[in-house]
């Protein structure tokens, strides 16, 4: 990468981390890293779609009676979550026993694993301006 201004710097990590959370692995396809990419979009969808498929799309209610952790967790996945939420807002979509649980374990794992792609994301774009900067 060339250098950086700071300003520019800062946009640079505003753009990686918005993008890592539209789609995993953007901001590593940013930083030119496309096999992690590659590796991070590929468990993180299919992590969700795993807790969506087992679940149905029923687990997904960011307005219903769910535990806030639950919520907080899933909202980390890519926007998608938040149109499915808006869909199944009214509660026609019941799922009950394990298939629930094991489906919101799913997309809250999926919804973790992407918040911490999102910060090493950050951290390597971050890390990347000091380094070039001691050159």
């Amino acid at each position: 990468m060339a250098r950086l201004s700071k300003q520019n710097h800062i946009q640079l990590l505003l753009t990686v981390g918005l993008l890592s959370w539209l789609l995993p692995g953007a901001g590593y396809f940013v930083l030119e890293e496309k096999k992690r990419a590659i590796i991070i979009f590929v468990t993180i969808t299919l992590t969700l779609c795993t807790g969506l498929y087992v679940g149905s799309i029923g687990i997904i209610d960011l307005v219903g009676p769910v535990p806030l952790y639950v919520k907080v967790a899933q909202v980390m996945n890519p926007p998608i979550v938040l149109a499915i939420s808006h869909y199944t807002a009214g509660g026609g979509y019941p799922v009950y026993g394990w298939p629930n649980e094991i489906g919101q374990i799913y997309t809250m794992v999926s919804g973790l694993l992407n918040l911490l792609c999102i910060v090493n994301v950050l951290s390597l774009a971050y890390l990347g301006k000091i380094t070039q900067e001691g050159e």
